[in-house]
């Protein structure tokens, strides 16, 4: 499912990054109520990341905190519930 996420994203507006980590954003292809940041750490020490998903009529939703050495690559993923909109924005939280 991770590789699904990370080959298959439609664009949604990105927030910035936090420093030292590169990211890419976007929702899962099939399913327009999960996003996801895949990120690299791109820095020297160590960092922690999360996707945070703005869903419109649902609450809003952050994704699982994903804890990445310097030149590792993580994801986080996390899901709007249905009875909403879908996702409106996806930012990288650190």
């Amino acid at each position: 499912m991770t590789a699904a996420l990370a080959t298959a994203a439609t664009a949604v507006t990105p927030m910035a990054t936090p420093p030292g980590l590169s990211c890419d954003t976007g929702k899962h292809r099939i399913d327009d109520h999960t996003g996801y940041a895949l990120c690299r750490n791109n820095g020297t020490t160590t960092q922690t990341f999360w996707v945070h998903l703005v869903c419109g009529w649902s609450p809003d939703v952050d994704g699982e905190h994903v804890t990445l050495n310097p030149g590792q690559s993580g994801q986080s993923t996390a899901h709007c519930a249905g009875i909403g909109t879908g996702i409106g924005k996806i930012s990288v939280r650190p």
